[in-house]
């Protein structure tokens, strides 16, 4: 079986700029990736959060970081560059993976962040409370 670095893109929202909303938006996240794409935490190489101007109550890798398995991947926070009418309170993430080149990837919004990638939204193998949306990039 080949195996190849790839990358995994997701975001979510929060509705209060606290810490306890953001724990909670960013766990709900990182438990769908892992659940949707099957991932192992020893499979992760490396992690890059970022936040919109108006959340600054918690890091998330601060929240990543004591899930099992999360204490060795590098991660990274940043703030996300302000444009005028984004989507605001949002935490979006980069992730680069080792996974089989076999094994399709899926793109992780949550939320009101559903709207960043509307044209990623396809039907899922799998029934869950929340779309994802799979990669239209050929992993080849």
């Amino acid at each position: 079986m080949e195996w190849k670095t790839r990358a995994i893109r997701g975001a979510t929202t929060v509705s209060e700029n606290t810490t306890e909303a953001i724990r909670e938006a960013v766990t709900e996240l990182l438990d769908e990736l892992e659940r949707r794409n099957q991932l192992q935490p020893e499979d992760i190489v490396s992690v890059h959060f970022s936040v919109t101007r108006d959340l600054d109550a918690i890091f998330p890798a601060a929240i990543a970081r004591p899930r099992r398995g999360w204490d060795n991947v590098a991660m990274l926070d940043l703030q996300q560059m302000h444009v005028e009418g984004s989507l605001e309170r949002c935490i979006r993430f980069l992730i680069q993976v080792h996974l089989p080149t076999s094994v399709p990837v899926y793109h992780v919004y949550l939320r009101q962040a559903q709207k960043l990638r509307p044209d990623w939204s396809v039907s899922q193998p799998f029934s869950t409370s929340q779309p994802a949306v799979e990669s239209k990039v050929s992993s080849k």
